[in-house]
């Protein structure tokens, strides 16, 4: 495997993590917040969680396609992008499970808590493991991936609890 396919899984990677887990807790939260009962809360991750990895997979597929065909100039056969495509898919629909998990076990309140707190731990732990692996320094990154993702999750958060 190649440097470059290795950044381009990697990418594909970190990608699907940060996204579902913000997308997914701020879905999440914003239907919470917004006074629904948790099933209907889980409803909405569930086909959340199933959309999105499917979409962004194929997303990642064929963006990851077009920029090889710009770069050869000529037709590539999707087949030579698909390992992207797949690391997308499954970074984001097992990290999805993340967020929805407390709403499985918990009453919407405590739920709605512990669906937010361990997301932004989640977060932050991608944060230094991304950095880890690029040797560069763990807590800023830490905490980098942590705010700019958190700052997404609570825009669910406000825009459910404004909604209500």
């Amino acid at each position: 495997m190649t440097r470059e396919n290795i950044e381009s899984l990697f990418r594909n990677f970190v990608f699907g993590v940060e996204d579902s887990l913000v997308s997914t807790v701020g879905l999440l939260s914003g239907v919470a917040a917004a006074g629904e009962p948790v099933r209907t809360i889980v409803l909405a991750g569930v086909v959340l969680i199933f959309v999105e990895a499917f979409s962004m997979g194929v997303g990642s597929l064929l963006s990851d396609n077009s920029t090889k065909e710009l770069n050869s100039a000529g037709n590539i056969p999707l087949s030579r992008s698909y390992l992207g495509g797949i690391t997308m898919f499954i970074s984001y629909f097992i990290t999805g499970f993340i967020p929805l998990s407390p709403y499985l076990f918990l009453e919407r309140t405590s739920a709605f808590v512990v669906s937010i707190v361990i997301s932004l731990i989640a977060l932050l732990l991608l944060g230094m493991f991304s950095a880890r692996l690029a040797h560069i320094s763990v807590v800023k990154k830490g905490i980098q991936m942590l705010v700019l993702g958190g700052s997404a999750i609570m825009l669910g958060v406000i825009v459910g609890a404004l909604i209500n």
